[in-house]
């Protein structure tokens, strides 16, 4: 019995002992879960600050997009342009939740005022590095804040105009057989056609063979191709549905700075007193204003020839141009029967000669004939063009069996017209990305690589 008596109140102890385990556990339980909870909150906020510095970056990549310095900028000043296009940019869309102080830094931007989800930036050049451009974006979410680094590069600017092998703000007339093919690849060969007031974009009195696509600008124009259809590899009506955009985007046509070239013309100057009945060779040679010279031979240009305004230059026979024709019209008011070339012969182009009186022009590359403002006209056969050729009105009524290295770009509202059963063969692969009087701006290229989270 004294045995049973020593047993008795060993359940109860042990119930409680049962008590306190599962207290703790419970206990344990409630503060794990508690933490999770935190730590899944601070985890949201983490990822809210995260996207609040995407959200900050990606308008600021906006507003930067549009920002274009001009190519005359010093590099030092690289900087402050960019801050006062932004500046001037914002005001003029009426943007006032997102700024830019003059230092580069973005105040803060308010996402949610409730819960404390923002950002602000900053924009800044290192003296170490002049051509890039830092974008830091900090979002924050209350008390937790992530960052993000990007950088641009300085780069010149390449028109989109240079995508295609002719461009011309008026229509494109071929009354005979053309062809306009591609040395490589069919894009080589794409034409933009603008036709602003013209129904008829694109007439083709012949057979039509091309290469590449054709774009138009104006949503109520169309082709007119009279005979058998190839583009692109395609015949008939499929050819037309699959590679003729009526309605394309509209590239813009950039003014070259013809003035530029003025430090290169340290030759000879040619005026109404000079004999220009025979053949010969100009180097680096002017025409003055007015002259409206008759070239009676044949001639080979070297260097530049720059050609002031107003002018009719005349070549009666063969040229051969071994570097650059510049003529300094304007193009927004292009006076085509006061400002002409007219080539009467055959027409050839080539590089630069080695003369050492040529080094200073030698890398203004990827152009031929700048003359904005000027119409040009070729009555023989016209066989190579080295670079960009662009004018304010256009006419080919010779033989046209041409290689072109470059843009054929026309700047009138006129219809260009090529005659005959003319062959422009574009070979584009490896040409100048900025050619030679067209390296206008600087943009802001963003460098993907660059990419960063700081912390």
């Amino acid at each position: 019995m004294a045995y049973h008596k020593c047993r008795k109140g060993a359940v109860l102890i042990i119930s409680m002992i049962f008590v306190l385990i599962f207290s703790a556990l419970a206990v344990s339980m409630f503060s794990i879960s508690g933490t999770n909870v935190q730590i899944a909150n601070n985890q949201h906020k983490v990822n809210c600050a995260f996207a609040s510095a995407e959200s900050g970056l990606e308008v600021t990549r906006y507003w930067l997009s549009r920002v274009l310095i001009p190519s005359s900028t010093a590099q030092s000043n690289y900087f402050s342009t960019i801050v006062d296009t932004l500046q001037s940019d914002l005001t003029a869309n009426n943007i006032s939740n997102f700024t830019v102080n003059n230092d580069g830094s973005i105040p803060t931007v308010t996402f949610a005022s409730a819960t404390g989800q923002a950002f602000e930036g900053q924009i800044l050049i290192d003296s170490n590095t002049p051509n890039i451009l830092q974008v830091y974006a900090v979002g924050s979410m209350g008390e937790i804040a992530r960052t993000i680094r990007v950088c641009y590069d300085i780069e010149p600017y390449e028109y989109p105009i240079f995508n295609f092998g002719l461009a011309t703000k008026g229509p494109l007339n071929f009354p005979g057989n053309p062809t306009i093919a591609a040395a490589n690849a069919n894009w080589e060969a794409d034409m933009y056609v603008e036709s602003t007031s013209d129904p008829i974009a694109v007439f083709v009195g012949g057979n039509t063979n091309f290469d590449g696509d054709v774009s138009i600008g104006n949503p109520a124009a169309n082709v007119d191709l009279q005979g058998d259809v190839l583009i692109a590899g395609e015949q008939g009506q499929a050819a037309i549905d699959n590679h003729v955009f009526i309605g394309a985007d509209t590239p813009e046509f950039p003014v070259p700075d013809t003035g530029h070239f003025q430090q290169y013309a340290t030759g000879a100057i040619i005026d109404s007193s000079t004999d220009i009945s025979d053949s010969m060779t100009l180097s680096n040679v002017t025409i003055k204003a007015g002259t409206n010279p008759y070239f009676g031979g044949n001639v080979i240009i070297q260097g530049i020839l720059l050609i002031e305004s107003p002018n009719k230059v005349t070549f009666s026979r063969n040229v051969s141009l071994k570097g650059l024709i510049v003529a300094e019209g304007d193009v927004h008011n292009p006076q085509p029967g006061t400002n002409t070339i007219g080539f009467c012969g055959n027409f050839d182009t080539d590089s630069y000669p080695q003369d050492p009186q040529f080094d200073a022009i030698r890398h203004e590359t990827g152009s031929s004939i700048v003359a904005p403002g000027f119409a040009a006209s070729f009555a023989g056969n016209f066989s190579t063009l080295e670079g960009v050729m662009a004018v304010s009105g256009l006419h080919f009524s010779g033989n046209a069996n041409a290689q072109i290295k470059g843009t054929i770009i026309n700047y009138s509202d006129t219809a260009a017209v090529v005659e005959g059963n003319a062959t422009m063969n574009f070979d584009r692969v490896g040409t100048t990305k900025i050619p030679a009087g067209f390296d206008l701006y600087r943009e802001l290229d963003y460098n993907p690589t660059s990419y960063s989270i700081i912390f």
